[in-house]
């Protein structure tokens, strides 16, 4: 049985690597299905649940981020209504690679360029790191919380308060109603003092 952890971790990189798919290829001028988030939805958290047994550092968490937004990009593209197999082939691999007869006129560079794969690859980085530094605080503080507990187990009784003894214990208590000793009493003005002979 999987834990409620992995699984809202595993939902939560769903959330953000579908997010950042669909963010980017409708920027980029595609259009994204609803049928093609269906069927990314659980591709992506299929290939993220195994891997969220334990904390990932940036080394796990890239390339899988990496190969599933080219994954998610392939998926959005074949799935538009306004592009086929030959237009992808011809938009994403070299010219060169593709035979003549289908390359298409109006994508006859070089796949793609150089800034759409500069900036998908930029966000690709940035969100990656900000998974890992998340996967990071949400470790620390699980540690944080285990040690807190495990410390509460131990000590499970609270400290009970005693009031402190008295530094004098010897003394015997005076009544409240009699003033102390060292406390002037009097009241009213001062006497008028009469001049000694």
């Amino acid at each position: 049985m999987t834990s409620p952890l992995r699984l809202a971790r595993a939902a939560a990189f769903t959330a953000v690597c579908l997010g950042l798919g669909m963010v980017a290829h409708l920027v980029s001028g595609g259009e994204v299905t609803p049928g093609a988030l269906a069927l990314g939805l659980p591709a992506v958290f299929a290939a993220a649940l195994p891997l969220s047994g334990r904390e990932r550092t940036l080394r796990a968490i890239l390339p899988l981020l990496a190969a599933l937004q080219v994954a998610l990009h392939v998926l959005f593209a074949l799935s538009s209504p306004s592009s086929s197999a030959v237009h992808i082939l011809a938009e994403h691999v070299l010219v060169e690679h593709v035979p003549t007869g289908l390359a298409m006129a109006g994508h006859a560079h070089a796949g793609p360029g150089f800034g759409m794969l500069a900036g998908h690859g930029w966000a690709v980085v940035l969100t990656a790191l900000w998974l890992a530094r998340g996967e990071a605080a949400l470790w620390a503080l699980l540690r944080r919380l285990a040690v807190r507990l495990t410390r509460i187990a131990a000590d499970p009784a609270p400290p009970v308060f005693t009031p402190p003894a008295s530094p004098h214990p010897d003394e015997p208590c005076l009544p409240r109603s009699v003033p102390p000793r060292h406390c002037v009493t009097r009241r009213g003005p001062p006497r008028l003092l009469q001049p000694s002979i």
